[in-house]
């Protein structure tokens, strides 16, 4: 029997992962009933990664959580979840803790990651032996600070009292103690993210990000600054760890996740081994996978880039399936764009479910497959 294996990222803000693999597999099963579908959703540490751990890892649990929101300081203000897996690893994504979709105005210098910082600590109260920390869709270039004094880190002002939340926070910053910190479980933390930026600079979070998050360019600049301010106040030996490819992460909270004593991992490749994609590929005919945009930033660690990879290691061709395809999809044995189904972006994202399952029957037809 032909085997097929389905395993897209989130369409962001549209589809998660598992409901694109879902109309995938409907379109083609649409097309070759008999064909037999395995359906991997996959993530990269941003949106949907708690739903690809969720959804794919036999006996992973949900852990509800209530958690402070994005902006102020208020606990109590989200209901959110981490997801418990069999070996006793917890999985906590920012993006549904102090993610930019669950603010209605965007606020880039009150923004803080305090809820990702309750969401993290509730894992270590919960006694996890690892933690995976998915970094990804934050609203905030805080620093990683919210989280940190969670997890009882000091940062006070010069009179002593702690700062406020948030970037803005960051101004008054006087002196830092990372000593009172939590320690990481007993496993480590490991950090999951796609992106390489470091924390400062032309390439850091707030010259990159910050206009993603509303940031016009004078605040762009104060982000910086402040972020700035806050690298020079840390200990010496963690001033350092700004330069790591990925501290720029979420507005920096891959930076205080490294202060921490978490370490880098790539999110998609350590999303893809937990969820067993790599034997899922092996003896497969095709691996479809996909994402919203593919652009020139997916070969950067995206999870798309992450599948094809550990097909052509398998000697398994790979399709896209894409929102829209602005790049050359190098190494791909078919492309579909839903742009190019549905006729227009607006339509396609309109009806995402619809065009998917479309872009699964057009693979299914054009493919060349046995059976």
């Amino acid at each position: 029997m032909t085997r097929v294996v389905v395993a897209p990222d989130s369409f962001k803000g549209t589809v998660s992962a598992a409901d694109a693999a879902a109309a995938l597999a409907a379109g083609w099963r649409a097309v070759r009933p008999r064909d037999e579908l395995v359906l991997r959703p996959m993530a990269d540490g941003g949106e949907g990664t708690l739903d690809a751990f969720a959804t794919t890892v036999p006996g992973a649990r949900r852990m509800p959580v209530r958690v402070r929101g994005p902006v102020g300081a208020q606990p109590d203000t989200v209901e959110t979840h981490g997801v418990l897996l069999p070996d006793g690893t917890g999985v906590v994504e920012l993006a549904a803790t102090s993610g930019i979709t669950l603010l209605d105005r965007l606020q880039p210098l009150d923004a803080h990651t305090a809820g990702f910082g309750d969401a993290i600590a509730a894992a270590l109260d919960h006694g996890v032996s690892r933690l995976l920390l998915g970094l990804g869709g934050s609203a905030s270039t805080d620093g990683g600070v919210g989280a940190l004094a969670v997890l009882g880190a000091r940062f006070a002002g010069a009179s002593g009292r702690p700062i406020g939340l948030g970037n803005r926070g960051l101004r008054a910053l006087h002196r830092v103690d990372l000593s009172p910190l939590r320690p990481v479980p007993p496993g480590g933390a490991v950090i999951l993210g796609d992106v390489t930026n470091p924390l400062l600079g032309p390439s850091g979070a707030a010259a990159v990000f910050g206009p993603q998050k509303g940031a016009d360019a004078a605040t762009v600049t104060v982000l910086e600054e402040n972020l700035a301010r806050l690298v020079r106040r840390m200990p010496s030996s963690v001033r350092p760890l700004a330069a790591v490819p990925g501290a720029g992460a979420a507005g920096g909270a891959g930076f205080g996740l490294l202060a921490w004593g978490a370490t880098m991992g790539g999110g998609a490749a350590v999303v893809a081994d937990a969820i067993g994609l790599p034997e899922a590929i092996r003896g497969a005919s095709l691996v479809i996978t996909g994402e919203g945009r593919f652009d020139g930033q997916s070969a950067a660690g995206k999870a798309p880039t992450e599948v094809a990879a550990l097909a052509r290691q398998a000697g398994v061709r790979t399709a896209l399936v894409a929102g829209a395809v602005t790049a050359e999809p190098r190494g791909f044995a078919a492309s579909v764009a839903l742009v190019d189904l549905a006729g227009s972006s607006a339509v396609a994202m309109t009806e995402p479910r619809r065009w998917l399952e479309a872009a699964g029957a057009q693979l299914a037809r054009s493919v060349d497959l046995p059976g």
